[in-house]
């Protein structure tokens, strides 16, 4: 069976009360991502169960885990950035 985008569910499970947070996903990058981290941090992060649909448990030391809301960008800045990217290509902000 295939599943749509929509059933295609990208989960953060934890409670106050746990030291580890679950991340359940279908999510290509993330799961990449996922599979990194677990290799180079095996004692942080660890694979707990996948689905032959394509979906994956990892679960990892909830201190790891961050998240970040940003703010959008201003108009001026944006017109800044496309200005720079389009003068010196992608690249730039790397140097």
């Amino acid at each position: 069976m295939r599943l749509s985008k929509y059933e295609k569910e990208t989960i953060i499970l934890t409670s106050e009360g746990d030291d580890t947070v679950q991340i359940y996903t279908f999510n290509a990058s993330l799961k990449r991502r996922l599979v990194e981290y677990a290799e180079k941090y095996p004692q942080l992060a660890r694979l707990d169960r996948w689905t032959a649909e394509g979906s994956v448990t990892y679960v990892l030391d909830k201190s790891r885990l961050s998240i970040r809301l940003l703010p959008p960008i201003s108009e001026a800045r944006r017109k800044k950035a496309s200005n720079i990217g389009k003068r010196y290509g992608f690249n730039y902000w790397k140097n």
